[in-house]
């Protein structure tokens, strides 16, 4: 059909249109537990080929598959195990260079006669690389031709014609999540290291440490504790964005105590005008929490919320001020509320109103082939 001609209208129900994608999730998760049960001791010896492997891992596969390939490939690199992508096709135009002695391949078909990724074969065999097939067809060329086969099983995809991939993929992908995850356990991969490739975004925030995120030492409001309120509220006036707390200190230079802008409030709503000019350390708050500037940013927010403060000094070892870490620094690190799951009247223990209810799916892998 043209991309400009319209569309077909089949007479598909709104209902018949849910249920239908109700099966395609269920043929689909059933595969993905099938495959679970099908795990063998191939599935430990490709994981122990991957961990101590000394170069890198390299993901063929073409179409669909090599887009599974790609998502694999982000999640070794992300979790611990350099690894690349090598479009087949492109391979045998001069990309094969980047195969070199010491890596590892793996490379991904479902009928494991894809002819781009089979063209490839001799020049792995004379690299001497490791070759990982998984394909639903361990008996295939692909399959004969690798040290190891990650095997899907028989699948029937869930495209109502049975051709486009999906059961398949999904078996891939399910397949290579598991993969990465035993093997970044083996490396013993821990969240620091984690914190190393994903620097960016709330997920770097939340795993950063403090003294990535805090505002430095020049652009905070740091006081003596012997001077007036009055002083240090003229004295410690900073341009642009600053933090709503003040930090002072004692004679040796470490942190005493702890003056907010809700100090202040609270101080003129009293109308105790003459503490202004008293000494501020008989109106702050003195020992406040502190975290250290070598904290992970997860250790601080749990510190902000469960203490519910808006500052957070930051100290060295000496417990002299460093910085702050103020709440608005690190908002995409605070947990997001899970609000509780709704309920109706007729049946408190339904997951939310109005969803539909479908019986089971046959299981379609039992029709026709």
């Amino acid at each position: 059909m043209s991309m400009d001609a319209p569309a077909r209208k089949s007479g598909f129900s709104r209902f018949e249109q849910l249920r239908y994608a109700s099966e395609v999730l269920r043929t689909e998760g059933q595969a993905v537990i099938q495959l679970a049960d099908r795990l063998s001791e191939d599935f430990l010896d490709a994981a122990d080929q991957i961990s101590t492997c000394r170069g890198n891992v390299i993901l063929l596969g073409m179409g669909k598959a090599g887009l599974i390939g790609q998502k694999i490939c982000a999640t070794l690199a992300s979790t611990g195990t350099p690894s690349h992508f090598l479009h087949p096709a492109e391979a045998v135009h001069g990309d094969l260079g980047k195969i070199t002695r010491g890596d590892l391949v793996m490379a991904l078909s479902f009928s494991g006669e894809t002819e781009e990724v089979l063209r490839l074969l001799p020049t792995l065999r004379r690299l001497e690389v490791c070759l990982i097939a998984m394909t639903g067809h361990p008996e295939s060329q692909l399959g004969q031709a690798a040290n190891l086969v990650l095997d899907l099983g028989p699948l029937h995809e869930a495209c109502r014609l049975g051709l486009a991939p999906t059961t398949s993929t999904t078996a891939m992908l399910s397949m290579g999540d598991a993969l990465a995850l035993v093997v970044s356990r083996n490396r013993n991969f821990s969240a620091e290291d984690f914190a190393r490739c994903h620097p960016a975004g709330s997920l770097g925030r939340r795993l950063a440490q403090v003294d990535e995120l805090m505002r430095k030492l020049t652009a905070c409001r740091v006081a003596d504790e012997s001077q007036t309120v009055r002083e240090i509220i003229v004295q410690t006036s900073q341009p642009g964005r600053r933090t709503g707390a003040i930090m002072l200190t004692g004679p040796t230079g470490t942190l005493t105590g702890l003056f907010t802008d809700s100090d202040l409030a609270r101080l003129l709503e009293s109308g105790q005008d003459q503490i202004l000019d008293q000494p501020i350390r008989h109106v702050m708050t003195p020992a406040p929490r502190t975290v250290s500037s070598n904290s992970s940013v997860i250790d601080a927010v749990t510190v902000l919320a469960e203490h519910k403060v808006s500052e957070l000094p930051v100290v060295d070892s000496n417990n002299q001020p460093v910085g702050m870490l103020d709440i608005t620094d690190v908002v995409g690190a605070m947990p997001a509320p899970v609000p509780p799951p709704e309920k109706s009247p007729e049946n408190p223990s339904s997951e939310r109103p109005g969803t539909l209810q479908f019986p089971p799916a046959v299981d379609s892998s039992k029709g026709n082939q």
